[in-house]
């Protein structure tokens, strides 16, 4: 069951970036001259004043396509950025101010997590249970845990990472997200290029977490169908700014049918931003 307690607040947050090609294009050779033909600064807003409470124990989805601004907000709640305007707050603690606070009750798994790939799974998450401070033995037993439930098998856990497939190895980032053992989870994109099987593999363990350990989850991710069987709600995210947020079924329903057949999730996305998720993936 979903509690009342506000596990996560952003008010009004916004984040922008200072365009990259043109700084690229405007390489100074001497100061004076710079300044005499140098244009105003672009600057690309990736976080358009977001407002958003996400309850205890519940799964949050954020969908949205590249570029939409999904995995900067999880960077601006993880203290991995600070916000140009507004406020984060993790369980009443200020991301800015309280940043170390918050590392304590979080852990964030990216799709792009960074391994040491000639060591074994089992070295990698002792690795990081020693920079979490962890005892030892119990962080194996709990790394063993994590891992068999989520279908690696034991004899497999002391290969080199380089050895695995992309599948397992996201199977290990999963499982170093919660050898500290967060009561928030920031799941950016989790099961991207995963095989079916794998892919549900992550999915049962989501559930199972919220359910067993009373975690809060946030989860970005492509999938419709992933974030209409995970989440509570679902906001979606384009050009940096939430279009809609609701439960799954009530986003069906606020999407009239095509022809009498069933309103989908992707029926949702395109009603909301006028684009095709596949297509800008592909991109």
């Amino acid at each position: 069951m979903i509690g009342t307690q506000v596990a996560l607040h952003v008010e009004n947050t916004t984040k922008s970036f200072a365009n990259s090609e043109a700084k690229r294009q405007w390489l100074p050779v001497r100061r004076k001259e710079a300044d005499k033909t140098k244009p105003p600064r672009k600057r690309i807003v990736a976080v358009d004043h977001v407002s958003m409470d996400v309850r205890r124990r519940e799964i949050f989805g954020i969908l949205g396509a590249n570029g939409s601004g999904k995995s900067t907000l999880i960077r601006l709640i993880s203290t991995l950025l600070i916000p140009d305007e507004g406020c984060i707050t993790v369980f009443d603690l200020d991301v800015t101010r309280d940043e170390m606070a918050v590392k304590r009750l979080i852990n964030r798994v990216s799709v792009d997590a960074a391994f040491f790939k000639k060591l074994s799974a089992m070295e990698n998450l002792m690795y990081a249970a020693r920079l979490y401070g962890l005892p030892t033995v119990e962080s194996r037993d709990k790394a063993v845990r994590i891992l068999t439930q989520l279908g690696l098998p034991k004899e497999r856990l002391y290969e080199p990472l380089e050895d695995m497939s992309r599948g397992m190895q996201q199977k290990v980032a999963v499982a170093r997200g919660l050898l500290s053992s967060p009561i928030m989870l920031l799941l950016d994109e989790p099961t991207t290029g995963l095989d079916p099987r794998s892919k549900r593999d992550v999915q049962v363990f989501v559930q199972d977490l919220r359910d067993a350990h009373d975690a809060t989850i946030l989860l970005t991710t492509h999938d419709m169908d992933e974030a209409d069987r995970l989440c509570d709600r679902i906001a979606i995210l384009d050009q940096g700014r939430i279009k809609v947020l609701d439960t799954p079924a009530a986003l069906r329903a606020s999407v009239p049918s095509d022809n009498g057949h069933e309103t989908t999730m992707e029926d949702v996305f395109l009603h909301y931003t006028g684009k095709n998720l596949k297509e800008d993936v592909a991109e």
